[in-house]
């Protein structure tokens, strides 16, 4: 099973995570907000997370990191 981490405070919430992931488990968080004002992203479901890394080859921020 694949893990995904997010540097929250790294992410300045852009979305773009959220629009490739194909099995739409990456969300812009709404109950947080990181130390620059804005809401990160996050994954809703892990053990769905098939591992493809796609969210982290598009994030331009290299807040994400995937292991496999």
């Amino acid at each position: 099973m694949a893990k995904v981490t997010f540097n929250e405070e790294l992410c300045k919430g852009c979305g773009l995570c959220t629009t490739v992931c194909p099995k739409k488990i990456v969300i812009m968080s709404n109950d947080k907000i990181n130390s620059k004002g804005y809401h990160p992203a996050t994954i809703t479901e892990m053990d769905k997370c098939i591992g493809c890394a796609f969210c982290a080859t598009i994030c331009p921020d290299v807040v994400i990191t995937v292991e496999k």
